[in-house]
């Protein structure tokens, strides 16, 4: 049992369900997801709506949320099968070992004490050939080191890059070291977030990709469980 608590500021505790924070459809996983798995689980599934998305387009068959706000997880109850509350540190005795085959952690890791044992244990909750889907910000984007390196600004927000409710930063080696260490393979890679109309791609494409960190402003990756008996390694 993980005996870490998660610290969960009041702001975030008790914010509005139908916020953009926590209602948004997360569509941008759709090329990383299977044709369909039957036991889905969302870490920080907020009101559900990626969830009520998997399961209306038929990519799941029963899905399950933790969420740590109340008043999202009052909205998400009427939209997936199974949801706990609370912090998902103290929700994971819950959930059957090597029982989903689809994790989604999508812009949650990050908000944890420990998000190293965290993905730990949730490995434990797979079966083995199942799915996991990643997704964190990149802190070597140019709007949190620019301030930093020129000013010595290292100022938190209400969300974005520097969301004060982030207690860990990742860059994309240690973005994959996270779900490494946690024994998952990675399987694909992908950069996205990019606010629209920053200027971002062309940016991008005049730097021939050498600064391409930069200008990422999210890490979205899938892993894979993997066993001796799928072939793989624990």
């Amino acid at each position: 049992m993980i005996a870490l608590p998660c610290i969960a500021p009041a702001e975030v505790a008790q914010a509005t369900a139908n916020d953009g924070y926590f209602n948004r459809v997360r569509r941008e996983i759709e090329p990383l997801l299977p044709r369909q798995a039957k036991q889905v689980l969302e870490v920080g599934c907020g009101a559900g709506a990626t969830l009520h998305w998997l399961r209306a387009s038929g990519r799941a068959l029963h899905t399950t949320g933790i969420e740590i706000a109340p008043r999202a997880a009052e909205i998400a109850r009427t939209r997936v099968d199974h949801l706990l509350l609370g912090p998902v540190e103290t929700q994971l005795e819950g959930l059957a070992p090597a029982s989903f085959d689809l994790l989604l952690c999508l812009d949650v890791l990050e908000h944890l004490v420990d998000p190293w044992r965290v993905l730990r244990a949730l490995r434990e909750k797979l079966k083995p050939g199942a799915m996991v889907i990643v997704s964190l910000p990149n802190v070597r984007h140019h709007q949190v080191l620019m301030p930093l390196l020129w000013r010595g600004q290292w100022r938190y927000q209400e969300a974005g890059l520097l969301d004060r409710t982030h207690l860990r930063f990742f860059g994309r080696h240690s973005a994959r070291e996270l779900l490494q260490q946690a024994g998952l393979d990675i399987r694909a890679e992908r950069s996205t977030g990019h606010r629209p109309g920053d200027g971002d791609f062309w940016k991008n494409l005049l730097t021939l990709g050498a600064l391409s960190d930069f200008f990422t402003w999210q890490f979205l990756l899938s892993a894979t469980r993997t066993d001796p008996t799928v072939g793989g390694t624990q």
